[in-house]
């Protein structure tokens, strides 16, 4: 396998504030990105690029859970002011141009189609369009065009802290029912080259396992977790565990929930957090399926080695 290639980011704060509209481009893409708070709306749509065919999205909450619309136009700011300022919602927008408006009414309609089924498939953020658009008939050459801008416009909006994009969901095992975890009597195994976790909790009935690879901490499917988040509902991990429930990551069973697809969390205690339904360390709570070492003692040693020493 070949290594991962870098990418040059650029990302410029025109009112140089770390909160005010921000742009971000790529270097070799042509592909323009605007993002603002609602409270410069006008200014936002005072740039030339707003004037440009493309697409947008909506950003905001409703009823205490992230919320978005996708929308497209050949004149993304007379789209805004002509409906979209009427929903209510919304705190934040970001615009998707071309350099020198190089996006047809064909291109961005394409564009605005995948990215709602991206989203819709993730299931990160629900959307308020009501409807699926079909895909335009593009040319062969055309659609090549659009998936390659979508694969950098993907890359960007993370950047900018757009994340409802991001498939944190693995799909390697076709169902949590064929799906097996280990115990901590089952003998040393690693995991597609990575050092294999577990987690249990006899009181409440739970097992699960994961996988530290490539940077990503992935509990696997057929883990269980708690029925439901008893922990503070205010805290950060209430809202994955909402998340992961509402996208189909956690299914009822039982009296339990179960991990219907490998998942990759972004820390131990993150997935540690959602296995227990409550706030927990899982740099204690996660133990090394050979030895029992916990995460934090394993991590210890990890940094302690030298290079090149497992």
């Amino acid at each position: 396998m070949s290594a991962a290639i870098g990418r040059s980011l650029e990302l410029y704060y025109i009112d140089g504030r770390p909160d005010g509209m921000v742009t971000a481009e790529l270097f070799n893409w042509t592909g323009h990105v605007l993002m603002f708070p609602r409270t410069q709306l006008s200014a936002a749509l005072a740039r030339g690029e707003s004037s440009y065919a493309g697409v947008y999205l909506l950003l905001g909450d409703q009823n205490g859970e992230p919320f978005a619309y996708i929308g497209e136009g050949e004149d993304i700011g007379a789209r805004i002011r002509q409906h979209d300022v009427r929903k209510e919602w919304w705190t934040s927008a970001v615009l998707v141009t071309a350099s020198a408006n190089k996006l047809n009414k064909a291109h961005v309609r394409y564009l605005e189609a995948r990215m709602i089924a991206l989203a819709k498939g993730i299931g990160h953020t629900p959307l308020d369009n009501l409807t699926a658009p079909v895909l335009p008939i593009l040319s062969e050459a055309d659609i090549a065009k659009m998936e390659a801008f979508l694969e950098n416009l993907l890359i960007v909006l993370p950047a900018v802290r757009v994340d409802m994009f991001i498939q944190r969901a693995r799909s390697s095992r076709p169902s949590a029912q064929a799906a097996s975890v280990p115990s901590l009597a089952q003998p040393q195994q690693t995991g597609e080259g990575g050092t294999r976790f577990v987690m249990e909790s006899g009181k409440h009935g739970l097992r699960a396992s994961a996988v530290l690879t490539d940077g990503e901490f992935v509990v696997e499917a057929g883990s269980t977790a708690k029925f439901e988040w008893t922990g503070l509902d205010h805290h950060t991990y209430a809202s994955l565990y909402a998340e992961l429930r509402r996208s189909g990551v956690l299914t009822e069973q039982g009296a339990h929930c179960i991990f219907t697809q490998d998942y990759a969390f972004r820390s131990p205690s993150a997935a540690a957090a959602v296995v227990n339904g409550r706030a927990s360390n899982g740099q204690i709570d996660w133990r090394t399926a050979d030895s029992g070492l916990t995460y934090k003692d394993w991590e210890a040693r990890q940094v302690e080695a030298p290079e090149g020493v497992a």
